[in-house]
């Protein structure tokens, strides 16, 4: 395995070129369906069947599923990554760049077509080894990861229903490092929108801060955002602040990425709206935050009332006994190749991701992707050495989760 992932680094880079000169933003269908079309032989000259998940219901272009059939009664591995990047087709990063021996720059080069490659590296050395022929292996690699479709529940049910069959789970987003050294990803945090909104009585600033006229929308959703910073703080749980308007007039654009406002230094605020998210470890924590935000958006103030909206989002991958156990068996694998250990990366330095919708059925890990810098920047650099690294890594890690038997 670990030869062959070396003698077919040229074929895994062309194949890494074609797939980052084609453009694959979420939210263009028929690049990401040009993508699918690229890995859709990949996977069917190893034994894969490989089908299409249309999802224009949801306004995104659908998933790629492949399958594996092997040996009855072995372990079934859920092999997780994405089609999609976040640079659409308008963007000016748009091609694959050497920039030496072991960086290339390019449009999702790492996140994730990086990632896609390197599974086939891997799922290719276990055929060269004859450990694949036998290994029951689903694979779904999702077209609207960066920027998921609606609703989320029919968006990701494929992946969901791929999570239940599976008795592991293993991720090919990017390899986290810290202090330099090779992490490995046992959980995830939560990512979850939120909106509030704010109406109050909009009349002359003269009269602001009596009885009859109130403070205005804007003072309201100062206080609410304070009381957030200050009352919902406890360790892996943030909630960030991304947009906010206020004025006379407030309104959020329907793609809710961009406010409108107007008013004047005279006039108190009627209208004022907030937007950010919420990330937690636990099931348990995030319906502590939920809870304690809705009682804060719910306390009176002067002149205004305030609602607050809660997106369903993705949920978190907690860091559970089984999860370590897999990181253990990575690090056995680790210690057959000569390599270091990999210690938990801490999950505040981990975003959301696709494995948080099967964590809560399979034991998961994440992080078996190429290690890189600058992600979804116009920077986005991978480490080539990386790639054969978690190549092998993840072809002999497969290999020996795939020998045993369901229940062992």
């Amino acid at each position: 395995m670990l030869t062959t992932v070396d003698a077919e680094q040229a074929r895994s880079l062309a194949l890494l070129q074609r797939m980052v000169d084609q453009n694959s933003g979420s939210r263009n269908s028929a690049g990401v369906h040009a993508v699918y079309e690229m890995l859709r032989p990949e996977f069917e000259a190893l034994g894969f069947a490989v089908r299409w998940v249309p999802m224009a219901q949801t306004g995104r272009a659908g998933h790629l599923i492949a399958v594996h059939h092997g040996a009855a009664g072995r372990k079934r591995l859920l092999l997780i990554g994405h089609l999609d990047t976040v640079f659409e087709a308008d963007s000016p990063f748009q091609k694959y760049m050497v920039l030496d021996a072991t960086h290339v720059r390019g449009p999702g080069v790492s996140d994730d077509k990086g990632g896609d490659v390197l599974m086939i590296a891997a799922l290719r050395a276990m055929q060269a080894a004859g450990t694949l022929v036998r290994a029951n292996i689903e694979v779904v690699l999702t077209g609207d990861e960066e920027d998921s479709g609606e609703p989320l529940a029919l968006a990701r049910a494929d992946l969901v229903a791929a999570g239940k069959r599976a008795d592991a789970a293993l991720d090919f987003e990017g390899l986290a490092r810290d202090g330099g050294l090779d992490m490995g990803s046992v959980a995830r945090r939560s990512a979850t929108d939120w909106t509030i909104t704010v109406t109050a009585r909009s009349s002359h600033s003269s009269g602001v801060f009596s009885s009859s006229a109130g403070d205005g929308a804007i003072y309201a959703l100062a206080r609410i955002i304070a009381a957030f910073r200050t009352e919902l703080a406890e360790p892996n749980l943030t909630f960030n602040v991304g947009l906010i308007a206020g004025g006379a007039s407030a309104a959020l654009a329907p793609d809710q990425a961009h406010a409108a406002a107007t008013g004047k230094t005279n006039i108190i605020a009627g209208q004022a709206v907030a937007r950010g998210d919420l990330r937690g470890l636990t099931p348990d924590q995030i319906a502590r935050a939920r809870a304690k935000m809705a009682e804060i958006v719910a306390r009176p103030y002067p002149g205004a009332t305030a609602t607050l909206a809660l997106d369903d989002g993705y949920p978190p991958m907690a860091p559970t006994p089984g999860n370590r156990a897999l990181l253990a068996r990575l690090n056995a694998v680790n210690a057959a190749m000569g390599l270091p250990a990999m210690g938990e990366l801490d999950p505040l330095k981990r975003g959301a991701g696709d494995i948080s919708f099967v964590a809560a059925d399979v034991d998961s890990l994440v992080g078996l992707g190429p290690a890189s810098t600058g992600d979804h920047t116009a920077n986005e650099t991978v480490d080539l050495p990386s790639i054969w690294r978690q190549a092998k890594r993840a072809a002999l890690l497969m290999s020996r989760l795939a020998a045993e038997k369901v229940g062992g």
